[in-house]
């Protein structure tokens, strides 16, 4: 009963084939395309992997990456499954205005960071950020409710703006410092210490509002990159979208075998 999980991004196609669906399966096999090479996978590395008998994805690459992607799948007899965010799901409860316009990606995080952290002890609040093209930052009470979140540009976005928008200002490769003394550190670090303070007040804001400390967990292909910079311990989880499609896909086996 082997399951692949996809998470189709902004920029790259993530995939995981797991030996079943349900938390903890054992990993067999990943990779990942630019989804510019997407078109590939299913004569390259999708061409010698058993066959899934499940399948369970997010995309926030819109609707024409996502044919490319299914027509990819063909080399299976298996449907194509895709979250779209609802009211509830897995344990926790979308507070968006319309939970259906909540990104997929985003929903998904959440629900992988909320099994994350009930694994490993009592339910709490939780901070969840992604970083990637765009960073999400996502806050959960202890009752799993999503109370809300921001979207901001990610490392790269800032620096195109700025390299667009500035005579004499050209994307860096600085370091992060305390004090930058030259102009790549000074625009590296302006960058970073922007979305660390985003970060951080949304911290403070679930403090206030829960009345607790919260589980800090990050994740996105450029996490490592922040964690350094934060102001309080983040715990960096790499698959954590992977981790929320298996929780998913348990949980809806497990109501489909009760109905």
């Amino acid at each position: 009963m082997t399951f692949l999980a996809i998470d189709v991004g902004n920029t790259r196609l993530k995939w995981a084939l797991y030996d079943a669906h349900r938390p903890g399966a054992a990993l067999l096999a990943h990779g990942a395309e630019f989804l510019d090479h997407i078109d590939r996978l299913a004569e390259g590395s999708w061409a010698q992997l058993p066959a899934p008998s499940r399948m369970l994805g997010c995309v926030v690459a819109g609707d024409a990456v996502k044919r490319r992607v299914q027509d990819q799948m063909e080399l299976w007899d298996v449907p194509a499954q895709w979250v779209v965010s609802s009211a509830q799901e897995a344990g926790v409860t979308n507070g968006y205005d319309y939970p259906s316009r909540l990104g997929s990606d985003r929903w998904v995080a959440m629900i992988g960071a909320r099994h994350h952290v009930l694994a490993k002890g009592p339910a709490r609040p939780i901070v969840v950020v992604m970083v990637g093209t765009a960073v999400t930052v996502e806050c959960i009470d202890t009752e799993g409710r999503f109370l809300g979140g921001l979207i901001l540009p990610g490392h790269g976005i800032m620096l195109r703006a700025l390299e667009a928008g500035t005579a004499g200002l050209h994307v860096p490769t600085g370091e992060v410092r305390l004090f930058p003394t030259n102009t790549s550190d000074a625009l590296t670090s302006g960058g970073t210490y922007a979305i660390a303070g985003a970060v951080e007040r949304m911290v403070q804001h679930v403090i206030a509002h829960c009345g607790a400390e919260p589980a800090c967990v990050m994740t996105g292909g450029a996490g490592w990159k922040m964690a350094p910079s934060m102001t309080r311990p983040f715990e960096l989880v790499d698959h954590l979208i992977f981790d929320g499609l298996l929780e998913i896909a348990a949980h809806r086996a497990q109501a489909a075998a009760a109905a």
